[in-house]
């Protein structure tokens, strides 16, 4: 009796832990990219292309690759959330962050070599705490980019604050016991909370995004307590609400061509001929 309930037991366990790891974000992202591609009425010719490294975007507007990085992607763990890294990707090339990013490097290379050793250590330095601050604002900006996209696929858009808030965040937010990225959490939730208040009623059921709720909760609860804070940020999420459409607009009406490619363009043949 007691081996007929041990190997019953075994057997269970055989069907059931390989359903578990079953689940994998790399064979899901061109299906999940693909939905997101058509339902947004993106360029059909997107593909999708899962990285080791860190995802370079750098030509995704001439190439029509996405490139998506398992670094990110193993912070996923279901479709929604997968359908968030592949969203925060395209939200940046969307809002020109990639192409901005190949314009700021090949500057910096610029303007490096004509500095003496003493200059370049100094502007390097400055620099450096410069591009942390464009790189917060870059990715919250992602963010909201991708959340709208989420949407228009059917997606749960909550699942971009539950997978930001995975990845690892600073030391004061372990101090302060703080989800991680709990300012981009913030900012997408927020988003959510006044664009989409339907979306954030339904909710998402996981122990993160509960997890998360202790924290947002409060802030919430404080805001809409002030007259004048409330008025702020309704005033404030309209507006980016608006920069966002017209961002998803402009990059359906040029394919993705923006200024800063052209410049970038135009200061790489310069410093090209500059080295001859």
């Amino acid at each position: 009796m007691i081996k007929k309930f041990l190997l019953t037991a075994f057997s269970a366990l055989v069907f059931i832990l390989p359903a578990q790891a079953a689940y994998d974000t790399t064979a899901r992202v061109p299906v999940i990219g693909k939905q997101i591609v058509t339902k947004n009425g993106l360029p059909s010719t997107i593909t999708f292309k899962v990285v080791d490294t860190e995802s370079d975007n750098s030509n995704a507007t001439a190439s029509k690759v996405i490139e998506v990085s398992k670094q990110d992607l193993i912070y996923a763990g279901n479709d929604n959330e997968v359908a968030a890294v592949i969203t925060n990707e395209i939200g940046r090339i969307m809002n020109a962050q990639v192409s901005k990013e190949k314009f700021r490097n090949i500057a910096k290379a610029a303007l490096a070599s004509t500095l003496s050793e003493d200059n370049i250590i100094n502007t390097a330095a400055n620099s450096e705490f410069a591009e942390n601050k464009i790189s917060s604002k870059d990715d919250m900006e992602a963010d909201i980019t991708g959340v709208d996209l989420m949407i228009n696929a059917g997606y749960n858009p909550l699942a971009m604050v539950v997978w930001v808030t995975k990845m690892p965040g600073s030391f004061w937010e372990s101090i302060k016991g703080d989800p991680s990225n709990s300012k981009r959490a913030m900012n997408i939730y927020d988003y959510l909370t006044y664009n989409y208040p339907s979306k954030v009623k339904a909710g998402y059921a996981c122990n993160e995004y509960r997890y998360f709720l202790t924290y947002a909760d409060p802030i919430v609860k404080k805001r809409n307590s002030n007259e004048k804070q409330l008025k702020k940020f309704n005033e404030e999420q309209a507006k980016k609400k608006e920069e966002r459409t017209k961002q998803i607009a402009k990059y359906k009406a040029t394919g993705g061509v923006n200024g800063w490619d052209a410049t970038y363009t135009l200061l790489e043949e310069f410093a090209n001929s500059s080295e001859n």
